[in-house]
């Protein structure tokens, strides 16, 4: 028997990362992008937007997300991909189509595509539900690039069981 599990520890063959941003709510998703930043840079990803490790892709929302997801998956060119992003509650049904579709679609392209695609869009009642969980008294950001480090490094030991014979 064989057990796989990823590594938080430095590759001999550096990762290289997408974040795509969403711009609506930025407030929130500045503070996750930050904490993203910080936990990347700290296990030794060069997090330099002029760097070769990480690219970042700001679309206007979260609904958004998925359409520039799936392009940047289907390149090649990533090992994992963080989605930031911030759903609030309103008082319309628009909450549910937007965080519903934003889910469905990141969830669709990882499994189409075999590239880990990280769900990093924060759903929540209120304002200060999101500035919590984005700074105030955790930042998810960081628990978001940790699940990408984890996964891509997964991804690379299992590596030979995707080659065929």
């Amino acid at each position: 028997m064989t057990v796989y599990e990823g590594s938080f520890t430095p590759p001999a063959r550096p990762f290289r990362f997408a974040l795509v941003i969403a711009r609506f709510n930025d407030l929130v998703t500045e503070k996750l992008l930050s904490g993203c930043q910080d936990c990347l840079k700290r296990h030794g990803i060069d997090v330099d937007p002029a760097g070769t490790q990480v690219d970042y892709i700001w679309v206007p929302g979260s609904f958004e997300v998925p359409l520039v997801t799936r392009k940047l998956a289907v390149s090649g060119q990533y090992d994992a991909i963080i989605c930031l992003g911030a759903v609030i509650r309103g008082q319309t049904p628009h909450f549910d189509f937007v965080a519903g579709e934003a889910a469905k679609g990141i969830a669709a392209i990882a499994s189409q595509t075999g590239v880990p695609v990280i769900f990093g869009i924060l759903t929540t009642d209120t304002m200060q539900q999101a500035l919590e969980r984005a700074g105030i008294k955790s930042n998810h950001g960081w628990g978001y690039a940790m699940n990408a480090l984890e996964m891509a490094s997964l991804m690379r030991a299992m590596a030979p069981l995707t080659t065929t014979k």
